[in-house]
């Protein structure tokens, strides 16, 4: 990370189940991947620009920018400067039960628009995480979910249960298996294809199409997810790097440093507090 760029990354218990991010980024490219959470930025000055869903989107200052979960994207500046930038990660379950107190139905909120410019919720959402960057719980904890309140009833929709599925081919989904089951030793592409009966060209394509990325790519977005919780638990980063198949420590920083902004140490002492049930 060069000179001119900056990240913090952190946690707070009046935020169960909330990653936080304020950084500046002018080189740092962010290579493909996807989040188990949702992605909630807001961009303070420059521009970034990032490939989702098949389009490359363009962020600017004030633009919100509401990425699903398990969603392929990468990220980086869209103009000389760079960008700055703040980012909530509000997981699953958290999104979940503030749409389940606003409206019944069933289905997971889904953000249909990906770039918005929308003052209010915009400001909203800035509140809530300036509270959190001050440690005032009371605050962060009213705003963020005033914030998301008013971002599910602008913005969201729900995903109906029977809506199609990433996992609908059954060798994309036996695939994505296997590199579950096998996140240390994983299998060559032509094993993988052996293992669930298709070729490596016919299955590098439909994984693809399915997620949003390439096996190899998929399976380092697995790691750094693995590696995310094991350095939350407090697990050392060397041993993190072992645990989760990386050859050595400075594999693991370098690939989570790319992936999440900040090295694995930086995002440990963000903070390894004990979720609240």
């Amino acid at each position: 990370m060069s000179g001119q760029e900056r990240a913090r990354f952190w946690r707070t218990p009046a935020l169960p189940g909330v990653d936080l991010l304020k950084a500046r980024y002018v080189t740092h490219r962010f290579p493909p991947h996807a989040h188990e959470s949702y992605a909630i930025a807001m961009v303070l000055s420059g521009v970034e620009e990032f490939a989702y869903r098949g389009t490359v989107h363009r962020a600017g200052p004030g633009s919100l920018s509401t990425l699903n979960p398990e969603e392929a994207h990468d990220g980086y500046a869209g103009v000389p400067g760079g960008w700055s930038y703040r980012v909530l990660y509000p997981s699953v379950e958290f999104v979940s039960g503030i749409a389940a107190e606003l409206v019944a139905g069933h289905g997971t909120p889904c953000f249909p628009e990906t770039v918005t410019y929308h003052r209010p919720t915009v400001a909203l959402l800035r509140a809530a995480h300036d509270a959190a960057e001050r440690g005032d719980d009371l605050a962060s904890s009213t705003l963020a979910r005033t914030a998301f309140a008013a971002l599910l009833s602008g913005h969201a929709s729900r995903r109906p249960a029977d809506a199609p599925h990433r996992d609908d081919d059954p060798a994309v989904r036996r695939a994505r298996e296997i590199l579950h089951e096998r996140l240390v030793d994983p299998p060559t592409i032509e094993d993988l294809a052996r293992a669930v009966d298709t070729r490596p060209f016919t299955l590098i394509r439909a994984f693809k199409a399915a997620t949003g990325l390439p096996p190899h790519a998929y399976l380092n977005t697995l790691r750094i997810i693995r590696a995310r919780r094991l350095l939350q638990s407090g697990t050392p980063p060397a041993q993190v790097a072992g645990d989760v198949g990386f050859t050595d420590q400075a594999h693991l920083s370098r690939h989570f440093t790319r992936t999440v902004g900040v090295p694995p140490a930086a995002y440990q002492r963000a903070g390894t507090y004990k979720t609240r049930a």
